[in-house]
């Protein structure tokens, strides 16, 4: 009888480790790890979101040799010259992919290109953003 009970402590010890390791157990909720465990469920049952390779003319150059691969940035589109809209961001922590040199960007004046990194659903929002206005980029 003994022995069983020592087990059985032994086995509930390790089974208290394995859950306050694994985080599942009291993260906020009264240490009943359920709406824990179902959100963990959740990010492991969605899909990982694809990224897109998104070309970018930023109107101001000199802010873009700020920039480096790696970099985080949020797009800012503006409404365009004869537009009464207010600037708007159009991607949020988007990742700088490339900054390619000057001679690859357009004619002098026209700002500077980048490639950012982004989901498909924000980089269409951003081609349709560009038609209409020029972008701004704040460092994350």
């Amino acid at each position: 009888m003994w022995r069983q009970r020592r087990s059985m402590a032994a086995g509930l010890a390790l089974t208290a480790a394995a859950l306050a390791v694994s985080g599942l157990a009291g993260a906020g909720d009264g240490g009943h790890g359920g709406d824990t465990a179902r959100a963990a469920s959740r990010e492991r049952a969605s899909p990982p979101v694809r990224l897109v390779s998104a070309p970018v003319r930023i109107a101001d150059a000199e802010t873009v040799r700020l920039l480096r691969p790696g970099d985080r940035v949020d797009v800012v589109a503006s409404g365009g010259p004869g537009a009464a809209a207010e600037a708007r961001v159009v991607a949020r922590g988007a990742r700088v992919e490339r900054v390619p040199s000057a001679e690859a960007g357009g004619p002098s004046g026209e700002g500077a290109l980048i490639v950012l990194a982004v989901p498909r659903a924000t980089a269409a929002g951003l081609a349709g953003a560009g038609i209409s206005g020029g972008f701004a980029v704040v460092l994350c």
